[in-house]
C-alpha cells in the first residue's frame, strides 16, 4: 500500500518544482529583454560611437583638452559612451561640442564629441547604397537614390544620401569615404566669409581641377561642394541640410 502514496507523492513534489521553474524562467526572460533594451542608449544618447577624424582622435585623462594624453584612437575606433556631455561647452577648429567620458580597451578617459558619430564608418571602397543598407539596419530613416541622365552628349548619374543627423562633421567625414572627397580637406569654420573657396593643393594624377567651396549665411554653413574634373569626365559632391536630415549628393558627368 505504500507504494502507491509515494509515487503520488513523487509527482505531486515533482510538478511543484517544474512549475516553479517555469515561472522563474519567465521572469528571467523578462529581465534579460529588459537589460538588453537599457543597453541600447545611454540618457537618450547611443551608447557606443565611432572616431571620424581622419588623423585619429585623443583619449584624454580629464576632461579638457589640455589634459594628459591616455592614447589615440585611430579613424573609426569603435567606443562607449560612459557619461555623454550634452552641452556645447567648447569649440574646436569650428566643431561645436563637449567632452565626453569614454571607455576604450578597458581604459576610461575623455574625448571631443565633434569629432565622433553615432555612424558607424564606410569600409574602404564601400558603394554609397551598400552602405547605406547596412546603415539603415540601425538608422531606419537613412536613404540612398540614384538616378541617370542618358543625354548623348554628357551622360550624368546623380547618387543621393539622406543621413539622419543636422550635424555638418558627421556629414562632411562619411562624403569623404563614400565620394573621395581628398582627406586634405578639412572640414569648414561656420565662421567666415559667405563664400570661400579653397584649392587642393596635393589633387591627384588626371584631374586639372579639385577644389572645396563653403557657403555661408551670418556664420552658419549653408553647402559645402567639392568639384573636380579632368579630361573627359568631372562632377561634384555636395553636403546641404535638409529638414532634420543632411543631403550628401554625388553628381558625375562625362563630356
Amino acid at each position: 500500500m505504500k507504494t502507491p502514496y509515494l509515487s503520488i507523492l513523487i509527482l505531486a513534489i515533482s510538478t511543484s518544482i517544474l512549475s516553479s521553474c517555469k515561472n522563474e524562467k519567465q521572469n528571467g526572460d523578462s529581465s534579460e529583454k529588459m537589460v538588453v533594451t537599457d543597453t541600447l542608449q545611454k540618457n537618450g544618447q547611443p551608447e557606443f560611437l565611432y572616431v571620424t577624424a581622419p588623423s585619429g582622435l585623443t583619449l584624454r585623462a580629464e576632461n579638457t583638452t589640455s589634459s594628459e594624453k591616455l592614447v589615440v584612437m585611430v579613424y573609426g575606433t569603435k567606443v562607449r559612451v560612459v557619461n555623454p556631455e550634452t552641452e556645447n561647452t567648447m569649440n574646436v577648429n569650428g566643431i561645436e561640442g563637449g567632452m565626453d567620458e569614454l571607455e576604450f580597451n578597458s581604459q576610461k578617459g575623455f574625448a571631443f564629441n565633434g569629432f565622433l558619430s553615432k555612424f558607424f564608418p564606410p569600409k574602404e571602397n564601400a558603394s554609397a547604397k551598400s552602405y547605406v543598407e547596412e546603415l539603415k539596419k540601425d538608422f531606419p530613416k537613412t536613404s540612398y537614390k540614384e538616378t541617370v541622365a542618358e543625354s548623348v552628349s554628357n551622360p550624368s548619374k546623380t547618387e543621393t544620401v539622406l543621413l539622419p543627423t543636422n550635424k555638418w562633421h558627421e556629414a562632411f567625414y562619411i562624403a569623404q569615404q563614400l565620394f573621395d572627397v581628398p582627406k586634405g580637406f578639412a572640414i569648414p569654420n561656420p565662421k567666415g566669409s559667405n563664400s570661400e573657396t579653397v584649392e587642393d593643393n596635393n589633387r591627384k594624377k588626371g584631374l586639372f581641377a579639385s577644389t572645396l567651396s563653403i557657403s555661408r549665411n551670418n556664420n552658419a554653413l549653408q553647402k559645402i561642394e567639392y568639384s573636380y574634373g579632368g579630361e573627359g569626365f568631372g562632377g561634384s559632391v555636395s553636403i546641404t541640410k535638409e529638414g532634420d536630415a543632411m543631403k550628401i549628393e554625388r553628381v558625375e558627368v562625362a563630356d
